[in-house]
């Protein structure tokens, strides 16, 4: 039987002996439940407009059931209309609206009060106001995109498996079985990743896509991580939150490259961008990249990399603490 959860809700320290007996197919079922179920309730606040949150937690639900498709895959049979280039068709219309959110509010509230220079506030007025209007248009694709044919068959497909799951011979297996055959894929990944290989003096624009990737996966794993956290110790947990922060912060480096690169469509190359906005977007990115050469020596250390596997290996009171 499939553990009932609900949608916004962390699995419970009283929830997780009832899962320890559920096959790892009982398990992915709930676990795409939640993220199913936490993607739809946003869409009449995003449809409506009325709170940018709605938006931001829709595209984390798209996110976050993408990952849960990419983990589970070897486990689970889905119809076609409920994969992940279905998720990921939706997620890209609702990330256009977001980044524009993004350099809305960053304008409102980091950049307009803290410019002196009565030119400087005249460009931010004006690029502000192309924003919005940018923004007006991209709501009107959401809206369609949320009554379309396509979407409405999205829906009908998850609610249909969700009533009738299927799986692949895997999904019978115990769930602590394969709990870290499960985390280790993307663990991988996150070491192997060019990103740490970037110094901070590297950090500028040259390496800004490879940040941007490394931010991206480490979304991923921070995910992927939390699916199973229920399992393993404060270790365990400490470690989702450093990814979080590093997401965080990478994702700040991120918005201020885009945002000088929307400055340099109203001034012409970036290194013409008017100097009290240099000066701010240069000192915001230096304090987002605080500690990265530490972190990053961190994941370059062959005690550090096996202690993380080590870590993934041992579920519960058996996990050992990071080195």
């Amino acid at each position: 039987m499939t553990l009932e959860l609900h949608p916004q809700q962390p699995i419970t320290p009283e929830a997780i002996d009832a899962v320890r007996g559920q096959t790892i197919g009982e398990y992915a079922c709930s676990i795409i439940a939640q993220q199913y179920y936490h993607l739809i309730e946003q869409e009449a606040g995003v449809r409506a407009d009325c709170n940018p949150e709605y938006l931001h937690q829709m595209r984390v639900g798209c996110r976050r059931l993408r990952t849960a498709l990419q983990v589970f895959k070897p486990v689970i049979t889905l119809p076609k209309q409920a994969r992940a280039h279905s998720i990921r068709a939706i997620s890209q219309i609702l990330g256009r609206l977001r980044d524009l959110d993004v350099q809305i509010a960053s304008i409102e509230t980091d950049y307009s009060p803290r410019i002196q220079a009565h030119a400087e506030q005249r460009l931010l007025r004006q690029t502000l106001k192309q924003l919005k209007h940018r923004r007006g248009l991209v709501l009107i694709e959401v809206r369609t995109l949320l009554t379309s044919p396509s979407y409405q068959e999205f829906k009908r497909a998850y609610e249909k498996w969700l009533r009738f799951p299927r799986y692949k011979p895997m999904g019978t297996l115990p769930l602590q079985l394969v709990l870290p055959d499960l985390l280790n894929p993307l663990i991988s990944k996150l070491l192997l990743h060019p990103g740490w290989l970037i110094t901070l003096q590297e950090s500028s624009t040259p390496s800004r896509q490879t940040l941007h990737n490394l931010r991206k996966l480490c979304k991923h794993v921070r995910y992927q991580a939390e699916f199973f956290s229920p399992f393993y110790g404060p270790s365990f947990r400490s470690w989702i939150q450093e990814l979080k922060i590093w997401q965080d912060n990478l994702g700040t480096v991120q918005d201020i490259y885009v945002f000088r690169e929307l400055m340099a469509t109203q001034t012409g190359p970036p290194e013409t961008t008017p100097a009290e906005l240099h000066q701010i977007t240069e000192t915001s990115r230096h304090q987002a990249l605080q500690g990265w050469e530490e972190l990053r020596h961190r994941y370059l250390d062959l005690n550090y990399r096996r202690s993380l596997y080590g870590l993934i290996l041992y579920p519960q009171d058996q996990t050992p603490e990071i080195a």
